[in-house]
């Protein structure tokens, strides 16, 4: 019994210490734009860490902001997020595009060397699994794809879920390393 107990509670704790947390940072007195954007970035995110919960291993702190100068949104290596005020971008493909970069895509000198070398040992078996032997992971911009989800026309459950076991295979491959 006592082992059980104690394998019960070694299990929860590596899946709370393996987890996308986040929290959105808001006005104390929100105007009626802010509360509407609150909204859905909050929905956003919500389905986002869900599927990396689901998908991932990835351990993140993420700090989101609304941010209406920004054209579309925008993260980076330090954990901020930030959505600009086009609330064709506050979906849950944007913010798993958008924890990608929090968790190293685009944002890591790791990230450019294996883009160079095109050496993904975890990730690009994955990718050809479900996309054949032929099947590249190609990188531009601070970007990956396939199922980089860049575009909103990117989107399919499928897609989203391909996502994120290939970020987590990157992450595999150091992706986060200098």
């Amino acid at each position: 019994m006592r082992f059980s107990i104690l394998t019960t509670a070694l299990t929860y704790a590596s899946v709370a210490s393996a987890a996308i947390t986040w929290s959105l940072q808001k006005a104390s007195n929100p105007t009626a734009d802010q509360a509407e954007a609150y909204t859905k970035i909050e929905a956003a995110m919500k389905l986002a860490v869900a599927r990396y919960a689901k998908w991932s291993n990835a351990s993140k702190t993420v700090h989101v902001y609304y941010s209406p100068g920004v054209p579309t949104a925008e993260a980076n290596f330090n954990g901020d997020l930030r959505f600009g005020s086009d609330r064709s971008y506050m979906t849950q493909r944007t913010a798993m595009h958008e924890i990608a970069h929090t968790l190293g895509v685009g944002q890591t000198a790791a990230f450019d060397r294996l883009c160079a070398s095109g050496n993904w040992p975890k990730a690009l078996p994955l990718l050809r699994s479900w996309d054949g032997a032929s099947a590249k992971i190609n990188c531009g911009g601070g970007h990956f794809w396939p199922y980089g989800l860049n575009y909103e026309t990117e989107w399919s459950e499928t897609n989203g879920d391909r996502h994120v076991q290939l970020v987590d295979a990157m992450i595999a491959d150091g992706l986060q390393g200098n």
